[in-house]
């Protein structure tokens, strides 16, 4: 503070100067200047004095303290809470997921976690249990309800590290970053639907983890390859980019199209013999995708099972949405439903197309049951 004239005094790095003052780029960025606020007798004098460069950028980093200190406030709250309440934090399920809400551990919108406050006692794993597939089989339902789950914790976003070469390359520490942080007792799960038909997923996840936990959801083959071109059908219309009917991208010249992608991931036997490569039956569990969205809680229930972990996912956590016209969650009293771009409307398809559609995929559905000793109510 100035002793003359109500002079405030504030320091802070010089930007660079401007094009053709005749000063080296990047100088400012070594010395500090002095502004001294209220004693500027124009406008246009404070703004060329720098005063605005030297303001937003104090007010910045004010501002992020702030953020800082009001996180950690809530987590040490939080944290003292559920000590005091359980005497060991992870037990107890409802105050586990306020503390969640709370300070940010996880939420379903795309957010980097290297941005988040860790917990005390938590840590950043690799999963032990990824949910490899298939594309349009319900995979974000069955990883939204398994949230629910007090021993769970979950990845926000599709990773891709395994099928995509870019990201892969990027190495494990990488991926381990974009893991939530979770307690000892937790499993970390991690869904990427292009898993199930990458020809490199399989070999690199058991170079990993050869004793992981792998969790596939499945329905019916021609009902899978409908839904894959409905999103495709409604990502063009919001693009404004032309779009086809189903029947002209699935027959061509009167015959079926098998080489059209979506048919390409419904041949459930030729990408499960991949897997059965280099993981055993059993540490494969297949989720009946036709059925959660029926009757989740037995779906879910076994899926319990096979991580061995305590039954807590109960029929109450779950109502139907009658506008939906699916299933939404209910969990430590909150409501919450599977993104709009869920459940949308499948086109009428023609009876003969379809005749095909459920022909040809017969057989793959026959070598598919043969493979996991399992059958399916599939057309």
């Amino acid at each position: 503070m100035n002793d003359g004239g109500g002079c405030v005094e504030m320091e802070c790095p010089s930007p660079d100067p401007p094009p053709g003052s005749g000063a080296p780029h990047g100088s400012g960025g070594d010395a500090s200047e002095t502004y001294c606020l209220f004693a500027t007798t124009s406008i246009n004098q404070l703004l060329k004095s720098g005063f605005t460069h030297c303001f937003i950028s104090q007010a910045k980093q004010h501002f992020e303290l702030i953020i800082l200190l009001h996180m950690a406030f809530l987590l040490v709250s939080s944290y003292l809470l559920l000590t005091y309440t359980q005497g060991a934090p992870v037990e107890n399920g409802a105050l586990l997921e306020t503390l969640k809400s709370q300070v940010g551990l996880f939420s379903n919108k795309s957010e980097h976690y290297s941005t988040q406050v860790r917990p005390p006692g938590t840590s950043r794993r690799i999963p032990q249990t990824i949910i490899i597939g298939v594309r349009k089989g319900g995979t974000r339902a069955l990883l939204e309800m398994l949230d629910i789950h007090p021993n769970i914790v979950v990845a926000a976003t599709e990773v891709h590290f395994f099928d995509w070469d870019e990201n892969y390359v990027k190495g494990i520490d990488w991926y381990r970053s974009l893991m939530p942080f979770s307690y000892e007792n937790q499993i970390t799960i991690e869904k990427t639907p292009g898993y199930f038909t990458s020809p490199q997923a399989p070999e690199r996840i058991h170079d990993m983890n050869s004793s992981i936990k792998l969790l596939l959801i499945l329905r019916d083959p021609t009902e899978r390859v409908i839904s894959d071109y409905t999103q495709v059908y409604y990502n063009r219309v919001e693009s404004h980019k032309p779009v086809q009917p189903f029947e002209e991208i699935v027959i061509k010249n009167g015959a079926l199209n098998t080489k059209y992608k979506a048919i390409q991931r419904s041949l459930y036997d030729i990408h499960m013999e991949k897997w059965l490569k280099h993981f055993s039956l059993d540490q494969i569990h297949i989720v009946d995708g036709n059925t959660l969205i029926k009757d989740p809680l037995p779906e879910l229930q076994k899926v319990e099972k096979f991580l061995n972990l305590p039954s807590r996912i109960m029929s109450s956590n779950f109502y139907f949405n009658q506008t939906k016209g699916f299933y939404c969650i209910r969990s430590d009293g909150r409501e919450r439903c599977l993104h709009e771009s869920k459940g949308r409307p499948h086109p009428v398809v023609n009876s003969t197309v379809l005749d095909q559609l459920y022909s040809y995929f017969r057989e793959h559905n026959s070598k598919f049951y043969r493979m996991i000793n399992h059958s399916f109510d599939w057309h």
